[in-house]
């Protein structure tokens, strides 16, 4: 079968791009429902306990909370695709510019992490893979599966009482960062964080390129490639790495989905400025325009990573790229 015509993978596309586009639809109808349940009267909780009910009623009213759900939904759905998610029933901000300096804190720290897990992950698992039941990948699975065992804000703990205080005082437990500021400004505060989110990926992705690479050396091709006499490095770079490479992909779509979704514990712990801090004051404060947008990039960056690991998927993968439409 020839490959695929660039119409048919351009509507392949955008099938897959309605599809995404759907799904963070419905999760904005979850996310609306969810708010709508939550205890308390979010008109009362900005006003504050003393605030009178006429005062209550008043801000309910200039707010739209006391019209019907979906006339609601509908006016916050266009306010978020018109740029305009509204403003905090706190602060009085503008929820996009609030928003705005935490999600270039957070996409710093995700970024950061995922440059060092997603190679370090290929590389411990392409070598222990390669190695199978001796010492090393013994030890390997033995500290993945340790790992694993451990919940990230342990990890994040840990991290702390080691390098931040009495035990190695090397780096700061906290992170001190000023409105607008860079999280660059101060690069050692990024380190624990970071460390923190690597070990929470690390064990998933390894072990998932490690069974590719092991799946790979069973093969027909790479057996036939042995007995021709090809050199194991050159087996290894030619002909299982790049079968082993699909798995890895989607492997780290959803470590890049577990990282976003990751930071709301480690940005907690470290005390970060970043998009997991902001959406748990909110809660606390029930600030619901700003619950709403946070949750709704959350849902947007777990269907665009999907996205993206589907996509490069069919790249690489010959056999999808012929596929018909």
């Amino acid at each position: 079968m020839g490959e695929r015509s660039p119409g048919a993978r351009w509507w392949w596309l955008v099938r897959r791009l309605l599809l995404g586009a759907a799904v963070v639809l419905l999760v904005s109808v979850l996310v609306f429902l969810a708010t709508q349940v939550l205890p308390g009267d979010a008109a009362r909780a900005a006003l504050g306990r003393e605030a009178t009910p006429d005062r209550v009623a008043a801000l309910r009213a200039e707010l739209g909370l006391d019209e019907p759900l979906l006339r609601q939904y509908f006016s916050w759905l266009g306010g978020i695709l018109s740029g305009d998610p509204g403003e905090s029933l706190v602060t009085k901000e503008k929820v996009g510019a609030l928003v705005g300096d935490r999600v270039v804190n957070s996409a710093v720290l995700v970024l950061i992490s995922a440059a060092i897990v997603v190679p370090l992950s290929v590389l411990v698992g392409a070598l222990t893979g390669s190695r199978r039941d001796r010492p090393a990948d013994r030890v390997m699975l033995v500290v993945t599966l340790g790992l694993t065992a451990l919940p990230e804000f342990i990890i994040a703990l840990l991290l702390v009482i080691l390098f931040a205080t009495s035990v190695f005082h090397l780096l700061p437990g906290t992170v001190l960062l000023a409105p607008g500021q860079s999280p660059f400004s101060n690069v050692e505060q990024l380190v624990l964080p970071v460390i923190a989110l690597v070990l929470g990926v690390l064990p998933y992705l390894a072990r998932l390129v490690r069974g590719s690479v092991i799946d790979a050396y069973e093969s027909e091709y790479v057996r036939t490639a042995r007995l021709k006499g090809v050199p194991e490095r050159v087996v290894l770079r030619r002909h299982v790495l790049p079968n082993a490479l699909v798995p890895a992909i989607q492997g780290t779509a959803l470590a890049l989905a577990y990282l976003t979704g990751g930071i709301l514990v480690i940005e907690q712990v470290f005390n970060y400025p970043g998009l997991g801090s902001a959406l748990v004051d909110a809660v606390n404060n029930r600030d619901v325009p700003v619950i709403q947008l946070i949750c709704l990039l959350f849902a947007a960056c777990y269907v665009a990573f999907n996205l993206l690991g589907d996509v490069l998927t069919v790249y690489v993968t010959p056999r999808l790229r012929t596929a018909g439409a």
